[in-house]
C-alpha cells in the first residue's frame, strides 16, 4: 500500500510543492526517525524528510554526493552539509547503514525493513553482490557464544573478482 503525502518547502523565497508516495515501510521509517529526533531534541525539517524519502526510494548502495546530484537535478534545494548530517542521524537511528567498500568515500544503504545480508565486492569493476548464508550466520553466533561476546552488529565484506572480471 502506498501513502500519498505532500511536502511544502520554502527556501530562498521559492515555494516548492512536492507530491511523493511512500510505501508503508518508508512511512514507518519516517515515524521512527521523527521519534528519534524528538528524543534527541532535534528539529524535524522538511529537508530531513526529503532526504529520508530519497534514501528509502533507492534500493542500491549510494553515497552522499549521489543524493546531492539527484536533488540538484530535481531542483530541490538541500545543502551538502544537510545531506551529510541527516545521513549521520539516519545511521545513528539505525535506519541506514554506513559501509566502506574500499573506496575513498562511504556508501549507505537503508536497512530498516530489510533482512541482514553481507557483501561480495569486485576489486576490478566495483560490482557489489549482496548475499545471505544461514550457516555463516550460525557460525558467527557460535563464535560469539564461544568467546562470551555479545554481538551488537556485524558486517562481512569479501573483496575479490566477480565472474565477469576473472
Amino acid at each position: 500500500m502506498k501513502v500519498i503525502q505532500s511536502i511544502n518547502l520554502l527556501q530562498n523565497n521559492i515555494f516548492y510543492y512536492i507530491f511523493t508516495t511512500m510505501d508503508e515501510s518508508t512511512a514507518k521509517a519516517k515515524e521512527l526517525f521523527r521519534d528519534f529526533l524528538n528524543r534527541k531534541d532535534l528539529k524535524k525539517t522538511k529537508e530531513r524528510d526529503i532526504i529520508l524519502e530519497a534514501v528509502f526510494d533507492t534500493h542500491d548502495h549510494f553515497d552522499a554526493e549521489e543524493l546531492l546530484i539527484l536533488f540538484r537535478q530535481k531542483k530541490i534545494p538541500v545543502s551538502r552539509a544537510t545531506i551529510y548530517r541527516t545521513l549521520d542521524l539516519l545511521v545513528e537511528c539505525r535506519l541506514v547503514k554506513k559501509i566502506s567498500f574500499g573506496e575513498a568515500h562511504f556508501r549507505y544503504e537503508h536497512i530498516f525493513g530489510h533482512e541482514h545480508h553481507d557483501h561480495l565486492i569486485c576489486n576490478q569493476c566495483g560490482q557489489i553482490i549482496e548475499f545471505y548464508n544461514k550457516d555463516l550466520e550460525e557460525l558467527q553466533k557460535k563464535i560469539c557464544r564461544q568467546y562470551d561476546f555479545k554481538e551488537q552488529d556485524h558486517s562481512l565484506r569479501i573483496f575479490g573478482l566477480c565472474k565477469s572480471c576473472q
